[in-house]
């Protein structure tokens, strides 16, 4: 009896008639499993997990080894093996070509069960899905690569002017931006604007006070149900995170933006009141159009068109969702230069300090008496 391993499957090779294989192993199978072998044959035998493929392997390869396409492409790759035979003067046996062939043909059986059942079952098609976006050299994607402050600062001026009527920005405390998009008088001026609650007071009241730079960015509406009141039942997203919260990130974001077409393509439908956005999952959006070239105005002159505040906002959002960008970049620096210099010091230790020591040989010379 000789044991050969298909595929990561013991198989117990038992030469004899292909109609008493799968008898003699019977007891090594359930019922259910000597069916599926006598009967449907080994493709509809690899899901079963695991099992030891035995007396069906075995008839199959006593068939398939009788073949003469077989027997030629079995002898080919028994050449490969001829010369560590050599020494003895056998020819490969029995066995090991049976192997050979029971190797082969449950590779071409598995990797037919793949290309039948391997492609995922997919519950929306590309449509509903949403388009993929592009993908955009976006300044701050290198690995040494920081921010592009003056687009952060008129990116917040489009959140402010565009985006901050609907979405909130919960996460971010004014003080952040402080040395990111503007100086601490501005972001103070800016804060100011807003009236938050203040502690109360000794007859129990909260009056309102002005902001301050510890204070958090306010949301538009004061709950969720005054949100979807305001937006027909639609709740807008609060945008702390919504770069790392949508799949394609600033791509995703800015296309979405941009991605308004004039007209709905013809075939596509939406339902009352969405908007059509190839971009957006099922392609019905709640949210309109809201870049316009020129709605903004810039301090620094920049033209404001669609795909320039789309740029800016994208840029500011993703700097909302990681304020630790640029500094992580300017440590991971640091680390590399530090590990790499301390890395040379100990080759220079180990080559001209250790080794010496290392490979010295000490011989003790007694003194003639």
């Amino acid at each position: 009896m000789g044991k050969h391993r298909a595929l990561g499957y013991l198989a117990d090779y038992r030469p004899g008639p292909a109609a008493s294989s799968v008898a003699e192993n019977q007891g090594k199978f359930t019922a259910t499993q000597v069916f599926l072998l006598t009967n449907l044959g080994p493709v509809y035998a690899l899901p079963i997990i695991p099992i030891r493929i035995g007396g069906c392997i075995s008839a199959m390869v006593n068939r398939l080894s009788s073949s003469p396409l077989l027997k030629r492409i079995s002898s080919t790759i028994s050449r490969g093996f001829s010369s560590a035979s050599k020494e003895s003067g056998s020819e490969v046996s029995r066995n090991t070509r049976a192997a050979i062939v029971a190797t082969v043909a449950t590779g071409g059986l598995a990797a037919w069960y793949a290309h039948l059942y391997g492609n995922p079952i997919k519950a929306v098609t590309i449509a509903e899905h949403g388009l993929h976006p592009a993908s955009y050299p976006w300044p701050h994607n290198g690995w040494l690569d920081t921010f592009d402050h003056a687009s952060l600062r008129r990116g917040f001026t489009v959140y402010k002017e565009v985006c901050a009527a609907c979405h909130s920005l919960n996460l971010v405390a004014w003080r952040t931006l402080v040395g990111v998009t503007h100086t601490a008088d501005e972001v103070r001026a800016l804060a100011e604007e807003y009236e938050y609650d203040s502690e109360p007071n000794d007859e129990g009241e909260i009056e309102k006070r002005p902001g301050k730079l510890s204070d958090y960015i306010p949301a538009p509406y004061p709950n969720e149900q005054a949100a979807r009141a305001a937006n027909q039942g639609a709740l807008p997203p609060d945008l702390s995170l919504i770069i790392k919260a949508r799949h394609g990130g600033c791509d995703y974001v800015f296309s979405l933006l941009t991605g308004y077409p004039d007209d709905p393509p013809a075939g596509a439908t939406v339902a009352t009141g969405l908007n059509y956005n190839p971009y957006f999952p099922g392609g019905g959006i709640a949210m309109a159009r809201v870049l316009f070239d020129g709605l903004v105005e810039y301090d620094d002159g920049t033209p404001a068109t669609t795909s320039q505040m789309a740029k800016d906002v994208t840029s500011f959002l993703n700097w909302a969702a990681e304020p630790e960008h640029d500094e992580r970049k300017k440590t991971g620096l640091k680390v590399l230069i530090v590990t790499g210099t301390l890395w040379a010091i100990s080759l220079w230790v180990k080559r001209f300090k250790w080794s010496p020591i290392k490979t010295r040989k000490i011989l003790y010379k007694p003194p003639k008496v």
